[in-house]
């Protein structure tokens, strides 16, 4: 086990811990967004369809955040395992994410993959969070 951190890594752990927990939460919202859209189809394509809007947008928003909690971790220069899922978790987030709401648009097993993708990235940063979590725990 490494030794305690103090000042600007410290710092940069705890926002880490915190930035997860929003992720997990905002995640949940995501899931609710996503189910909301589709019931509010209304026979519309799902590229057309703006009751998907939020769920789009939020998603932007947790990819946006996958890159800053990962910059995070290098700041509070956590262990290579942690480093890598957070680097996993941004990879999903930001750029698979997006190729899988695409190519689901047309190939409805590229939506399903988006969907199980969607639930990896949650599970890693339960991960993510309840590492960070130990790591502050033994610090304060």
């Amino acid at each position: 086990m490494s030794s305690p951190v103090s000042g600007v890594r410290a710092a940069a752990d705890r926002v880490f811990m915190w930035g997860w927990l929003l992720f997990l939460v905002a995640g949940l919202v995501q899931i609710f967004l996503a189910g909301m859209g589709i019931f509010d189809l209304n026979g519309q394509k799902l590229e057309d369809a703006s009751s998907l809007d939020p769920h789009r947008t939020l998603g932007f928003a947790l990819g946006g955040l996958s890159i800053i909690l990962l910059i995070l971790a290098v700041v509070a220069r956590v262990d290579t395992l942690t480093m890598v899922v957070s680097l996993v978790v941004a990879l999903l987030a930001f750029l698979v994410q997006s190729l899988l709401a695409s190519a689901g648009e047309d190939t409805p097993f590229f939506g399903g993959l988006h969907a199980l993708d969607g639930l990896a990235i949650l599970g890693l940063a339960g991960y993510l969070f309840g590492q960070a979590r130990r790591r502050n725990s033994t610090t304060a």
